[in-house]
Parts: C-alpha cells; sequence; structure tokens
C-alpha cells in the first residue's frame, strides 16, 4: 500500500513539473541560467535556492521586458524579497 502511494505522489509531482516545463519558453530558459550564473556563490545560497529564486523573480517579469532579471531585481525590491521568501534565501 505505500509503495502505491509512493508512486501516486511521484507521478503527480512529476506531471506538474511537465506542465511548468511546457509553460517556459527558451527565452526564459535563457534569462534563468543568467539569472543562475549572476548569483552563484551567493553566500546562503545552495543551487537549488539560487534556481527557485531565478524561476520566481522570471515568473514576475513581464514577458517584453529587456532587462536581465538581476538588472530588475534592483528596482523591483518587493519582487525580489517575495522569492527570496518563497526560495527559502536571506
Amino acid at each position: 500500500m505505500k509503495s502505491i502511494i509512493a508512486i501516486a505522489l511521484l507521478a503527480a509531482s512529476l506531471g506538474s513539473t511537465a506542465a511548468l516545463a511546457q509553460n517556459m519558453t527558451a527565452d526564459d530558459l535563457k534569462w534563468i541560467n543568467r539569472c543562475i550564473a549572476d548569483n552563484k556563490g551567493e553566500a546562503g545560497a545552495t543551487p537549488e535556492i539560487i534556481r527557485a529564486y531565478c524561476v520566481c523573480m522570471n515568473e514576475k517579469m513581464d514577458n517584453n521586458e529587456t532587462q536581465s532579471i538581476t538588472q530588475w531585481e534592483k528596482s523591483h525590491p518587493a519582487e525580489r524579497k517575495a522569492c527570496d521568501k518563497q526560495a527559502g534565501w536571506r
């Protein structure tokens, strides 16, 4: 019985990950990867935390934004604070 529940939970989590991946464009991925590189080595940030932060920030930005996430976050402190909290950082 436990294995059936575990399989069901795994399938549900993979399904939601697949849905997220389908909504992410190549442009989104480019900006997220740049954000990850910009934040590499930041104090208190594991790769997972940085990725979660960058994905969160990317989702908050308008699709027509031309600034990088690193540039945009400087003029959007409320969004940065929300993503810090969501990612478990800072």
